[in-house]
Formats: structure tokens, C-alpha cells, sequence
């Protein structure tokens, strides 16, 4: 979480909002002398609109109270990312980018949702937010370029990788088909011969369906060499951001852990401070959600809160660590929480080892704290 707006005074402060949509957005604005806020359409992505309707306010407000008031706007984190909290803040005006999922919303099963009640909605817990209650919304911490930049390496590869995968389905769903199986298509795709392939009844394959299989080979072959290129740019090509990179190769010191999870731990989640075990669990989306109410007390699972991708990085983590540390404390845990447990249970149980993993490497990342009983990789 971002630390609290700089403690100022209700006339000093002109509080906005913004609604962002890709044609137009909303701005709210509350002066201190009015008791509804001022509404301004905008076109989106003008910029120059959005401050030249910021400065009006702050003259008029000025002159009012004789003392040019600071400005804080807030958004909801969208497709209009971080560029647009950037520009603000190179202009001297405070801006608060919001998880949308953490805002309090109607639960009416047919509620109004218009900008102007949106907008309103963001105002509000804005105000909320700058007189002290840190419970009405989470402030998503901004990136630096070179940070935000530095997970793109990753985040292509995981889309090749998907893509790379339907392509080798395909190909494999067309040759079979003709009743030709057990062909290694990811390894076997360069050396492939289509021209002598025979179909299980013994003819070769039909004119346009061999003409298929080749392009689909082509393009698979250009996104495996995308791949590997993308690869080659996460582990070594250089970066300003030494702390983050040191932490990768830090991680990478553990058996088990190997340059992709290293890469999307580090870029994803270790760049941030976290003050506490919880913090990490909580961003993750690994901490319980529990449910205590009246006579009714249970556990929802675990929230799912951040980035789904991540979270699933992490539970792959945990099925490697178990395998590749056998004596740690972990996986020690695992074995006897586990004991004659069916496989669903083992399954949920590797939630809590993903849990307890992501805050182990935080500790070693951060304090130089091997896990407990953890082998170090002999590079």
C-alpha cells in the first residue's frame, strides 16, 4: 500500500476524481465551499483539458482563500495503466491510482452504475481516505518506468507459450484426424516431413491439409524463436534496476527455483516492501478469506486477490520444491500434514506450501534467510 496523502488542511486540498473510459472521462472535483462536487466531461485522453480544468479551480479557489491549494486526484487502475499518474505527478499534483476490486459497492442485485455515480463513489472514499480511513479502498503502488518495463520480457513469453501450445495442439488434432499418432510435435516439428507422412489407411495426406500443417509448422517455428529471444533479453540483457536483478539472481541460488519463476517472483512481486508476512501472503491472493458472522464461522479459501498469472507461478513453485527439496522444512510439513491423503487433499494442502514458500523467499531475498533445511544450487 502507498502511505497516506501528506496531512493538510480541507482548504488547502482540492480533491478530485476521475472516471476513465476510452472515448471521454469524468472529472469530479470537490471545493470546499460547495457542498455537491463540480462535474467536467472530458475527452479522453486530452490531457491538456484535464489541466487546464485542474488550474481553473485551483485560481478560483485561490482567490477565495488567498493560498493556491494543493491538488489530489484519484482513478481506478484500467486500461489507462500508470502513464496517466506519471504525467500528473510531473505536474505537481498528487494522484492515487485505486484497485478497483477493493471498492465498497452497492450489493443491490439491479444497482444504477453510471460514471456520474462512479465517479461520485471514488470522490467520496477520496475524502474518506485523506481524513484517515485506510479501510475504504487499496492504493495500487505505482511503478517506475524501468520496473514496469522490466516485466514485459516475461509477460510476451507466457503469451508465446500459450500460443506456442495451440499450435502444437492443432497440428496434433489434424494428424490425428488421419489416424497418424504418437508423433513428439514440439521436438520433432523442424525434422517433420509431411510429404511422407501416410494416413492410417494408408494414403498420404490430402494436398490442403499438408498445405495447413505447413504453415501452421512455419508459424510455430517463428514463435519458438521468438521465445527463445525473449528469454535470452530476461536473463541478461541490463537494466537499471540493480536491486530487483540482484534479488533474481539470488533466488535462482536455490535448487529447485530456475530463471522464469525467478524472473516473474522478483519483477512481480519481491521489487515492492512488505512489512510483514501478511503483506506478501495478502498480494499474492494466497491469504484465507475467512467468513465470521452470527453462528457462522468458516474459511472462503484463499482470496485470489492480484494477478492470477503470478499466483499460478507460485503453486508451480511449490510442486518444484517439493520435488527438488525433499529435507526442507516445508516440505517436511507437507509430507506429514499429507500422510494417506487423497489426492484433492494433497492439492489443497499445496496452497499452503505456496504460501509458506512465497514468504520463505521473501525473507531470503530481503534478509538473506535460507529456508530451513534448503539446499543451495551448485552453479
Amino acid at each position: 500500500m502507498d502511505h497516506a496523502i501528506t496531512d493538510t488542511s480541507a482548504e488547502t486540498v482540492l480533491r478530485g476524481a476521475l472516471e476513465l473510459s476510452k472515448n471521454s472521462w469524468l472529472l469530479a472535483l470537490q471545493l470546499p465551499d460547495r457542498a455537491q462536487p463540480s462535474l467536467y466531461p472530458i475527452r479522453g485522453g486530452d490531457t491538456e483539458g484535464l489541466m487546464a480544468k485542474l488550474t481553473a479551480a485551483r485560481d478560483r479557489w485561490a482567490k477565495v482563500s488567498g493560498k493556491a491549494p494543493s491538488i489530489v486526484l484519484c482513478y481506478e487502475a484500467g486500461y489507462d495503466a500508470f502513464w496517466l499518474a506519471r504525467f500528473l505527478k510531473a505536474h505537481g499534483i498528487e494522484c492515487l491510482v485505486v484497485d478497483a476490486a477493493s471498492m465498497q459497492v452497492n450489493r443491490r442485485a439491479r444497482r444504477a452504475k453510471t460514471d456520474r455515480i462512479d465517479v461520485g463513489m471514488l470522490l467520496r472514499a477520496l475524502i474518506a481516505w485523506g481524513q484517515g480511513d485506510r479501510h475504504v479502498w487499496s492504493v495500487v503502488r505505482i511503478p517506475s518506468v524501468d520496473e514496469e518495463d522490466l516485466r514485459r520480457s516475461h509477460r510476451e513469453r507466457d503469451r508465446l507459450v500459450r500460443e506456442r501450445t495451440a499450435h502444437i495442439n492443432r497440428i496434433k488434432g489434424l494428424l490425428f484426424g488421419q489416424g497418424i499418432r504418437d508423433i513428439n510435435v514440439k521436438s520433432k516439428y523442424k525434422t517433420l516431413q509431411i510429404d511422407k507422412l501416410v494416413t492410417g489407411d494408408g494414403r498420404p495426406l490430402p494436398p490442403r491439409l499438408a498445405s495447413e500443417i505447413t504453415r501452421e509448422i512455419a508459424r510455430l517455428a517463428l514463435i519458438q524463436e521468438q521465445i527463445t529471444a525473449l528469454e535470452r533479453e530476461r536473463d541478461q540483457a541490463p537494466t537499471p534496476c540493480k536491486i530487483t536483478e540482484r534479488k533474481r539472481v539470488q533466488l535462482m541460488c536455490l535448487t529447485g527455483i530456475g530463471p522464469a519463476i525467478a524472473a516473474v517472483m522478483t519483477r512481480e512481486v519481491y521489487y515492492r516492501q512488505f512489512d510483514n508476512r501478511q503483506q506478501v501472503a495478502g498480494f499474492l491472493g494466497l491469504a484465507t478469506s475467512p467468513h465470521d458472522s452470527g453462528d457462522v464461522e468458516r474459511s472462503q479459501g484463499i482470496s485470489r486477490a492480484g494477478r492470477g498469472q503470478v499466483r499460478g507461478i507460485m503453486i508451480q513453485a511449490a510442486w518444484l520444491w517439493l520435488k527438488h527439496q525433499p529435507k526442507s522444512a516445508i516440505t517436511r510439513w507437507f509430507v506429514q500434514r499429507t500422510a494417506g491423503q487423497s489426492g484433492r487433499i494433497r492439492r489443497i494442502m499445496l496452497i499452503a506450501v505456496a504460501r509458506k514458500l512465497a514468504i520463505a523467499l521473501w525473507r531470503f531475498v530481503e534478509q538473506g534467510l535460507v529456508p530451513q533445511g534448503a539446499m543451495l544450487a551448485t552453479r
